[in-house]
């Protein structure tokens, strides 16, 4: 890291001064260097970075001959466009560190053929390639996806060392590679399509909630991709609490692509999307990836300007909504820690150690004693409600023990809510389908009319007719009369009518094939909108549901398997031991220690 501070201060004193190293007289006619200019240049600049004249003449050296290579690699994608393209190698891949990594390519080659190239010349087998936080699809061209002459693409290996050894065959290790992403969405895409019809004692299913555990009101396809986004987002963390940051960062990058489908309204209103660009910049720093994706950047902004949006510039919205702001503060650690570090990338000491010490500070108040923690626990507290506790209340002993009782009362509460308002739903419900309708479109019509039952058997008897009346006019008159010598003879009336449109109005027809019992299916969906149900990230019901065919027990492994992942307490991604950024802050004030800095 050092060497690329220097390098960045160098490169902004050279913009500042106009001073062109590939030209004359820094660099002769056979792109050799004048070394007598070189030296006087690195002379001048080196009392102003307080370095050596050896390491600051060795550093503008290093920016000369990327410069003159640059400009060679300009010049033959002119005239042949073949572009050059940098790699950021996983680091067991790179022979030397300090080495950069080249790829010459056309851009109107499919991605496949850049990813075989890139495994034959690295012996990588199992790869994806990354481009500014996008994963390239590996069957459309280069230039389609945006890749231009000079990109920087991060070479991602889809498994770890242990499955190599593991997997002999390329088809099952393929398989395995992407099985977690494909389980992953298709458990999610099912939890998403439910909507409480089924009795949630035996059916899982999700209610996406706000700050204080009450239901959200989002449109249906709003609130699939919400699912979608938050259940990779889940299996992302899950993935980087075990450091298997290769892995978590393709789920990541799933969870982004499916929050980039909600409203900005949505992501404007919920943390969740600024956790996310949190984490996909931590896997970055991880990877030691950083230097080479730019999105890095942006994304922290984005996470900033959600947490100011969301919790308010002085949090103040946040203290209305919580009672207190001490837990929330570890993101704005993070936050900030990750901007000092690309700040001192970038070469601006000064903003880097402004924001360093803005992190030492939180730090200070967020590291917790241990013998409170040790109290805490005693207590019968798990260690995540001392260290949330104790956060919230700013280390106040006591109060974090109201605080943790106070929480696990109004969880409770909240659980008995939840219980209750499922109880009169599925009441509601049957209500309805002793009435004759399926519970799913029963569901739909409650779920449309707010819960009231009389509205919802409105919306239903509505739909019934407008159905009839359209399919009266494609197949013939069912008349009420037919209906009602099929009701005399003792069946349901949605499978009398069924029957009779099925057989174009012949009772006769119809009544067999009610016997056989073939018209007991529903010929057509009621046209009522699609079930749009509050989801939630407290703890949905994880009971395995009893079922019989083998589709819907595949369904339920599958969505189990994802519950897996979803922590059962709502404040999860709050509870950072802050290991992991004591050591890159220690790391931090090493470098910037190095001498006086200096605004560049």
């Amino acid at each position: 890291m050092a060497e690329q501070n220097t390098e960045a201060k160098l490169k902004n004193l050279l913009k500042q001064e106009k001073v062109q190293l590939w030209n004359p007289p820094y660099t002769d006619d056979d792109n050799q260097p004048g070394r007598q200019h070189m030296q006087e240049l690195a002379e001048r600049y080196a009392p102003l970075l307080c370095l050596p004249g050896s390491e600051v003449g060795g550093a503008l050296e290093t920016i000369r001959a990327q410069s003159v290579r640059r400009g060679n690699r300009n010049k033959k994608f002119r005239e042949t466009n073949v572009a050059t393209l940098e790699l950021l190698l996983p680091r067991d891949s790179k022979k030397d560190p300090k080495t950069k990594n080249f790829l010459e390519t056309r851009l109107d080659v499919l991605v496949q053929e850049v990813v075989d190239r890139i495994r034959e010349d690295y012996d990588l087998k199992y790869i994806k390639l990354i481009l500014n936080g996008k994963t390239l699809c590996a069957d459309q061209r280069l230039d389609q996806q945006g890749v231009k002459n000079h990109s920087k693409m991060m070479v991602l290996k889809l498994s770890d060392a242990e499955l190599k050894k593991q997997l002999n065959e390329e088809e099952e290790k393929r398989k395995n590679q992407n099985e977690s992403i494909q389980r992953t969405q298709k458990g999610f895409q099912i939890l998403s399509e439910r909507d409480g019809s089924e009795d949630p004692d035996t059916t899982p299913f999700l209610e996406i909630a706000d700050q204080k555990g009450n239901p959200l009101n989002i449109p249906h396809e709003e609130k699939k991709a919400l699912i979608l986004a938050m259940g990779f987002h889940e299996k992302g963390r899950s993935l980087m609490k075990r450091k298997q940051y290769d892995n978590a960062l393709c789920h990541l990058l799933q969870a982004d692509q499916q929050f980039s489908k909600c409203g900005s309204a949505l992501l404007g209103s919920v943390d969740n999307f600024g956790v996310l660009q949190l984490d996909i910049v931590w896997c970055y720093r991880s990877l030691e990836a950083l230097s080479c994706l730019d999105d890095g950047r942006s994304r922290l902004q984005r996470a900033e300007s959600c947490f100011l949006q969301c919790y308010g510039q002085q949090q103040q919205r946040l203290l209305m909504i919580k009672g207190n702001t001490g837990r929330e503060e570890v993101l704005f650690l993070r936050l900030y820690l990750l901007q000092s570090l690309l700040s001192y990338l970038d070469g601006n000491d000064a903003q880097a150690q402004h924001q360093l010490s803005k992190v030492e500070s939180l730090y200070g108040r967020l590291s917790l004693d241990s013998d409170k923690m040790t109290h805490l626990m005693s207590l019968g507290f798990t260690e995540r409600e001392a260290r949330l506790g104790l956060r919230a209340c700013q280390g106040d002993l006591q109060g974090a023990a109201n605080h943790i009782s106070n929480q696990r009362q109004d969880r409770e509460e909240l659980k008995q809510r939840e219980r209750q308002k499922r109880r009169s739903r599925m009441e509601a419900i049957s209500t309805l389908a002793e009435m004759g309708y399926s519970r799913r479109d029963a569901a739909r019509a409650l779920h449309q009319a707010n819960g009231n039952v009389d509205t919802a058997f409105e919306i239903l008897l509505d739909s019934r007719q407008t159905a009839q009346a359209t399919n009266n006019n494609m197949e013939g008159t069912v008349s009420p009369e037919m209906v009602q010598q099929l009701l005399y003879l003792g069946f349901d009336r949605a499978a009398s009518e069924a029957a009779l449109r099925r057989t174009g109005g012949d009772v006769q027809s119809a009544t067999q094939l009610l016997l056989d019992g073939q018209g007991a299916r529903s010929p057509v969906p009621l046209p009522v909108s699609s079930p749009s149900t509050s989801s939630s990230s407290s703890s949905p019901s994880s009971e395995e549901p009893s079922t019989s065919s083998n589709s819907t027990e595949n369904d339920d492994e599958l969505v189990n398997e994802v519950l897996e992942d979803i922590s059962r307490h709502e404040e999860d991604y709050l509870d950072l031991t802050l290991e992991e950024e004591a050591e890159l802050i220690a790391t931090m004030k090493t470098y910037l220690s190095r001498g006086p800095t200096h605004t560049v």
